[in-house]
């Protein structure tokens, strides 16, 4: 990997850090040769502080690291995307990011649509919500619907109408997030078990 640490006067380059595992950015710092060298050697995420003038590995006082997943260089050669696993928060303030925003995995639209479900389950306006009726028949009723979906997607999957099919699957998908919140579950959760099924 080549490192364009000229092209700035004082041999720096934007280190943008990002959590390997939920794709969040974390922070930006700055990184000359040396910090560039002491990340890859000790796996611990080390800057140049242009304030303190100085090598600066994150996590030195509070303890809350930045340990090495990898480390990508951009197309200029001129910006580092570095993928760490974060020990604890990241921004000195005692935020997840330096953006005060959490730290936590995004499915993009699913997630959008996991907190749409929760707040149709406790919504004042619940008579109107289908979503809430679903809960207040009980995990029967949700269950029987999850297998009446699943069935019906795997009728429309032996047919040739790829429209239908795919009308049945956001159904079930639908219906099997219903699920998942009635027993008190998430996406991340069968993440997780996916995940350590994986390894």
């Amino acid at each position: 990997m080549k490192i364009d640490f000229d092209k700035d006067a004082n041999g720096l380059v934007p280190a943008i850090i990002q959590d390997a595992q939920t794709k969040s950015v974390l922070m930006l710092g700055y990184m000359n040769e040396e910090a560039y060298k002491k990340t890859i050697e000790t796996k611990k995420v080390t800057f140049y502080s242009r304030s303190k003038e100085r090598l600066w590995t994150k996590g030195e006082e509070s303890g809350n690291f930045l340990n090495l997943v990898d480390i990508k260089v951009d197309c200029d050669n001129d910006t580092l995307k570095v993928m760490v696993n974060p020990v604890g928060p990241t921004c000195h303030t005692g935020t997840d990011t330096c953006w005060h925003e959490e730290n936590e995995a995004s499915f993009g639209f699913f997630s959008k649509l996991e907190n749409v479900i929760a707040q149709r389950r406790t919504s004042a306006d619940s008579e109107k919500s289908y979503v809430a009726s679903l809960f207040k028949k009980g995990i029967n009723k949700i269950a029987q619907k999850v297998g009446e979906e699943a069935v019906e997607t795997v009728i429309e999957a032996k047919d040739d109408n790829d429209d239908l099919f795919l009308y049945e699957s956001a159904d079930l998908l639908f219906h099997y997030l219903i699920l998942l919140q009635a027993k008190g579950f998430s996406l991340k959760d069968i993440e997780a078990e996916l995940q350590k099924r994986h390894k």
